[in-house]
């Protein structure tokens, strides 16, 4: 059975100190999980420049659908500063306004969302009302929902992600995300455990994964938690590691895995990517399995 995923959001440069690399965190969740094998589709905004149109080339390039990533006249593609610490974690600055800030509503992406088995969106492009409202429109044509925060201040308002999060079927956060927004909607726990199950009975969420970096990732899905511990690796830089963990964990469900096997290979995948340079690697199964299971070819 073919599976359909759209995804809606940022597409644009990432601008290194020595190199420019093409980048946004749905673009980067699309193009992983066409690598599984899923019909991805990207919906955004780019300038009429040279840059929007390496975009595209580069879609096409990962087999994602790219006829719904319309052409602004007035805004340029997007742009983020990257700064990379020691130990290979990344801060943004982030270039406003963007084409994808001014992503507008066509009847081709609605019937897109309309017969996507998933619609992933972030919290990011909420930041400017013609993409948010956009947005909000696309969520009620959409069957399942996925939801990742990326809290990049001052990009973000309480309200915004409250409502996103009561539309979502299923959300990712990062550690540091979950305990923050838990604590501003009135969460008493400590716990990471609790504070998931706060947010999932808050917001009537039934899903949620919470990355936690280099020691893995925990899922709560049908009631259940999952867990996995993490993997070893040594970081180059950990741009787009969150993005492809949550392609491949969508991915692995979508296609029926069991949770605990689909947490297992995304916090890999997760892993793998952090110990390339770029948001992107390719990967191969083999690769990743060997990774994951060392042992089993010698």
């Amino acid at each position: 059975m073919e599976i359909k995923a759209v995804c809606f959001g940022e597409v644009l440069w990432d601008i290194f100190p020595d190199e420019e690399r093409i980048g946004g965190a749905p673009l980067n969740v699309a193009s992983r999980l066409s690598s599984w094998g899923i019909n991805a589709e990207m919906i955004s905004s780019i300038g009429n420049d040279k840059k929007g149109e390496e975009i595209l080339a580069y879609l096409k390039g990962q087999k994602v659908f790219v006829q719904n990533i319309t052409t602004d006249p007035e805004y340029p593609t997007g742009k983020v500063q990257v700064t990379l610490s020691k130990s290979g974690s990344a801060t943004y600055e982030i270039a406003y306004p963007s084409a994808w800030d001014k992503i507008k509503l066509t009847d081709g992406m609605l019937k897109s969302v309309e017969h996507a088995n998933a619609f992933i969106f972030g919290s990011l492009v909420c930041r400017d009302e013609v993409s948010r409202d956009t947005l909000y429109t696309l969520l009620d044509s959409a069957t399942y929902k996925v939801l990742d925060i990326n809290l990049r201040p001052p990009h973000y308002e309480l309200d915004v992600l409250n409502n996103l999060m009561q539309k979502a079927d299923f959300i990712k956060f990062n550690d540091e995300e979950l305990f923050e927004i838990a604590e501003k909607l009135g969460s008493p726990y400590n716990s990471m455990e609790q504070n998931l199950e706060f947010i999932s009975e808050k917001t009537n969420t039934p899903s949620i994964c919470i990355t936690k970096g280099s020691h893995g990732a925990v899922l709560l899905t049908e009631g259940t938690l999952y867990y996995n511990s993490g993997y070893k690796v040594k970081v180059k830089d950990t741009v787009g590691a969150g993005d492809s963990f949550l392609a491949t964990l969508v991915a692995k469900l979508l296609q029926k895995e069991n949770p605990q096997k689909a947490i297992d290979t995304a916090c890999a995948v997760g892993a793998l990517v952090a110990s390339h340079k770029g948001a992107n690697p390719n990967l191969t199964e083999e690769q990743i399995k060997s990774f994951m299971f060392p042992l089993e070819g010698s």
